[in-house]
């Protein structure tokens, strides 16, 4: 049996050499045809010949790496991150420090730092940007990577560096670019004939060899390569000063380098323009501005609809203002995602996904979560409904003017229209261009929501403004009733005075005292008076005849 056993295997590899390598050599031919068009229906046709190709031999490294290209250029990113999601340094990291046992306690501790490193929670991320620019991260991650590397090509790397920059994983994609660049450069050190020809480039396709690598220049690939990571490090620093801001309490400059993040001409990933809308969002609302921190807490759910931090931001600002049906809505919503999380025992969404939360918190603030909303049912069963904060929401204070209602509530408008609200989408690069639709329907949905909000907002205040300016009027005019009776009062006692002072004036005139009269028919008249008494006419003279 031990004699006939290798005879009787010896055909059967026989057959599947000769038969199997040729589909396989005719399908890669074929797929590499189809990539040098760089068209997508032809990309997408050379991708189903690749999977022909990898469903006979799951194992090809020319099949994969056509495959990685393909999807990378289909712009499915998604994809590739699944497809090589054991290469993402935090999914590494995280892996290895859950799951397994090592005996080696330097490696553990390496394991932990590149989990801070890479953490995407707090003040962890300003601290663990200041490490990526030294050369000991790279030693430390490259201490993981090159245990396999030369076995490995190295495509992996620039393929899901770049997928990895368009998920929103910047840390991970600098790593990864940085780790295929190097590679890169050794392997040509190592293939190079003369030491004036050593340079980075990337494979390209070559006609005559069997590599897979989609035809590039030497200059572009480069080129692409490096502005990328001068985008990533550029957009990590800016982050970094505004989540420095926020936890130094300088809001108003967290507020301005998120903005320049978000409002910069040139586009950002999903992941990352959610993430930033969150935190604006929290330095919005601790400054005070409610519309603002409700319309970037909006627009982070639109691009990411499972982000908890958003949901407990917004349910705590409509709590602030004491919109509590609003608020009540958005805890219910928060709910189910934690009952969710807790069913599927997994955060939602893949494994390399950042979240702002661990699992480990999902029952306590479960918990915490539903004794709150149990208060806020009694509340809105006894009535608090309509005491909503109305002032605060349009950012005003009690006793505004008209005017000032009016310019806030049009600036307001124009900033916040529904039909505007779609509008940062085209400053994003989506992960995947079908979410396009559904992304600006959840915007505009909840835009519109913000909008009615508003305009009753307006409406109430405008009508408490009408009701004091009423009453204010009313005031006046009782006001001015009271001074016009003070004046019509004041007048009759005058006339009645002149009066009784004319009749003592005609009774004696000789007691009559001359500085009494004022004018000089009075004083005519107090000197008739007197020739009369003495020629002896004494005799009173009628006032009216």
């Amino acid at each position: 049996m031990a004699v006939t056993s290798p005879s009787f295997n010896a055909p059967v590899k026989k057959y599947w050499w000769l038969t199997k390598r040729k589909i396989i050599k005719r399908y890669m031919k074929d797929a590499r045809n189809l990539m040098a068009t760089q068209e997508e229906n032809e990309v997408a046709s050379a991708l189903s010949l690749v999977n022909a190709a990898l469903a006979i031999y799951p194992r090809y490294e020319q099949a994969l790496e056509l495959k990685a290209w393909s999807l990378l250029h289909l712009r499915c990113f998604r994809e590739v991150a699944d497809m090589l999601q054991d290469y993402i340094p935090s999914v590494k990291m995280a892996n290895d420090e859950s799951g397994s046992v090592s005996s080696d306690s330097y490696s553990q501790t390496l394991s932990r730092e590149g989990l801070d490193l890479l953490s995407s929670h707090g003040v962890q991320r300003v601290q663990s940007f200041k490490c990526f620019s030294v050369s000991e991260l790279k030693k430390k991650v490259m201490a993981r990577f090159c245990k396999s590397c030369e076995k490995e090509g190295y495509w992996r790397y620039l393929v899901l560096g770049k997928a990895c920059f368009r998920l929103g994983l910047l840390e991970d994609a600098m790593i990864l670019l940085q780790t295929g660049k190097r590679l890169a450069s050794a392997a040509l050190r190592r293939e190079s004939i003369c030491w004036s020809d050593d340079s980075f480039s990337v494979s390209t396709i070559d006609t005559n060899s069997q590599s897979s690598t989609p035809p590039r220049t030497l200059l572009t690939e480069t080129e692409s390569i490096t502005q990328l990571l001068t985008h990533i490090k550029f957009l990590l620093r800016r982050r970094a000063s505004a989540l420095a801001a926020v936890n130094a309490g300088l809001y108003s400059e967290a507020i301005r380098h998120f903005s320049k993040l978000l409002d910069g001409r040139r586009s950002a990933p999903q992941g990352f323009l959610a993430e930033c809308y969150m935190h604006r969002a929290n330095a919005y609302g601790s400054s005070g501005r409610i519309v603002e921190s409700i319309s970037d807490c909006n627009r982070a759910l639109a691009l990411d609809p499972t982000c908890i931090q958003a949901l407990e931001t917004r349910a705590s600002i409509l709590e602030k203002i004491r919109c509590y049906t609003d608020s009540l809505h958005d805890l219910e919503h928060l709910k189910l995602l934690y009952n969710t999380i807790l069913r599927d025992k997994k955060l939602p969404g893949p494994a390399w996904k950042r979240h702002n939360v661990r699992y480990r918190e999902i029952p306590g603030k479960l918990c915490a979560l539903s004794v709150k909303i149990q208060k806020l049912k009694k509340r809105v069963a006894s009535g608090e409904v309509g005491n909503v904060d109305y002032y605060a929401l349009i950012g005003l204070i009690r006793g505004c003017s008209r005017s000032k209602l009016e310019r806030a509530y049009l600036l307001l408008c124009l900033k916040y229209k529904p039909d505007k609200a779609s509008n940062f989408v085209d400053k994003c690069e989506l992960a995947n261009e079908s979410d396009l639709e559904s992304i600006k329907d959840r915007a505009k949905m909840s835009a519109l929501l913000l909008y009615r909000l508003i305009q009753k907002g307006y409406a109430n205040v405008m009508l408490a403004i009408k009701d004091g300016e009423t009453a204010e009027k009313r005031k006046n005019k009782k006001r001015e009733l009271a001074l016009q009776l003070e004046q019509e009062e004041a007048e009759e006692n005058e006339k009645t005075l002149v009066e009784n002072n004319t009749k003592c004036l005609i009774s004696s005139p000789s007691n009559v005292d001359s500085s009494v009269f004022q004018g000089v028919f009075c004083r005519d008249l107090s000197v008739v008076g007197d020739l009369i008494s003495h020629v002896g006419f004494n005799r009173p003279i009628p006032l009216f005849q």
